[in-house]
């Protein structure tokens, strides 16, 4: 949600920071519907003031033996005023706000420009993708090889885009996100909630994803809404709340499925586990001081590298450009995994900085230990990791000539010591 203040100081910059969104000036309208709805609101104010004004007359002139027909007729006729003008406020309150909820983040300054992936920038690597004797498959063909990963059975109790994994896959996942919760908790001090997968409505407009998104996601016939991501239950722990800023920051992760309709990605992943309705990710979020928020951001961002490091599981760093952030971020890195059977990064962790975007729909605050006024916290997000691509990342690049998984070292614990898969 924008600032209406900052739009009115300086409404050049925030169209310039929609023009690199791709989107049109916006500022000439919020700014005449604030006009007009200040004005509406001035106006009420004055017949209020003029109302009591004359009503206190009534009692003077009735003590005097005065008429007061005249003054009574005066004060019934600005009652419809009244009433026109509290239903102008109303209307032209709810067409604001609903149109500076329409609109996503500004860009952070350091954001390059950019249309779609292409303008987004490379920033480091890490781990060298591994040099095959033999053609390298895509992880549906192993899985299905190995019996494990049966895609024809889920479509038969779901439809497509769902997978039923069995065996070894199945404790993989299990074990994957222990691992993860465990490097988080322990290795970063997060703290560990399972939360509600079912939200209402003003948790998904807290994070931004109603009511632009809705064809993105699924509802129950009570009105509930199925997470996309535990950064929505997760994020608005703190909705309608004023934190002591010696609580900051405050770091959540949680492992939850997520569901997505997947609208508009007809024809793309159509096989394998990449673009699911249901999936498994551990997800990580910072309740930050604004003057934390970026320190927080690269500390994030290395807390999923972690997971990819002890996995030896090459990726590269990525500085997402203005017009492929998502719609609450200010900032994001994504991070792309190397996967052998493609021959390809894919994405398989995003972190953003959503500034006080997110935090103004809450109305999430901090009471400052020093000086006056409540002041809106920033919120963070990122996945730590998505738990399938990081399973489809595993099978692709520890695949053996003879069809087999070797499982990474740093996860066998969790696997009762399990070295290789489809022995």
């Amino acid at each position: 949600m924008h600032d209406l203040k900052s739009i009115r100081e300086a409404a050049a910059e925030f169209d310039r920071g929609l023009a690199r969104r791709g989107l049109p000036p916006h500022s000439g309208r919020i700014l005449a519907l604030d006009a007009e709805r200040r004005g509406a609101q001035t106006e009420l104010q004055d017949i209020q003031t003029r109302r009591n004004d004359l009503s206190r007359g009534i009692g003077i002139a009735k003590s005097k033996g005065e008429p007061v027909e005249a003054i009574m007729a005066e004060v019934a006729a600005m009652k419809d005023r009244m009433a026109a003008l509290e239903a102008l406020d109303r209307r032209l309150g709810e067409e604001l706000d609903g149109l500076l909820a329409s609109l996503p983040n500004l860009p952070a300054s350091e954001v390059p420009d950019g249309t779609d992936e292409h303008g987004n920038v490379e920033l480091r690597r890490w781990g060298n993708p591994r040099n095959f004797a033999f053609a390298p498959k895509q992880h549906f063909d192993l899985g299905e090889t190995l019996g494990l990963m049966d895609f024809g059975r889920a479509a038969k109790i779901s439809g497509a885009r769902f997978t039923v994994l069995k065996g070894a896959l199945a404790r993989m996942e299990r074990a994957l996100s222990a691992f993860m919760l465990d490097s988080h908790t322990i290795d970063f001090g997060y703290t560990e909630v399972v939360p509600p997968a079912l939200v209402n409505d003003a948790a998904m407009f807290g994070t931004g994803q109603l009511p632009k998104f809705s064809e993105d996601l699924f509802r129950t016939t009570d009105g509930r809404w199925l997470i996309p991501t535990a950064e929505v239950p997760l994020t608005n722990l703190t909705a309608d709340e004023i934190l002591d800023e010696a609580a900051l920051p405050l770091r959540w992760t949680a492992f939850t499925p997520c569901f997505r309709s997947e609208a508009g990605s007809a024809g793309r992943d159509t096989r394998g586990m990449i673009r699911q309705h249901q999936f498994s990710k551990v997800e990580m979020v910072s309740i930050a001081h604004p003057d934390q928020s970026d320190a927080e951001h690269e500390r994030m961002t290395k807390a999923a590298e972690t997971i990819l490091q002890k996995l030896n599981l090459p990726y590269r760093v990525m500085l997402l450009c203005a017009g492929d952030m998502g719609f609450g971020a200010r900032k994001t890195f994504d991070l792309e995994v190397w996967l052998p059977g493609q021959q390809a990064y894919r994405e398989i962790s995003s972190c953003s900085n959503c500034g006080e975007f997110q935090a103004r729909r809450m109305k999430t605050r901090f009471r400052p230990t020093e000086g006056k006024g409540n002041r809106n916290v920033h919120t963070l997000n990122g996945s730590g990791l998505a738990v399938g691509r990081t399973m489809v990342a595993i099978l692709e690049n520890y695949q053996q000539d003879n069809g087999t998984i070797e499982v990474p070292e740093a996860l066998r614990p969790y696997m009762g010591g399990l070295e290789m898969i489809g022995v």
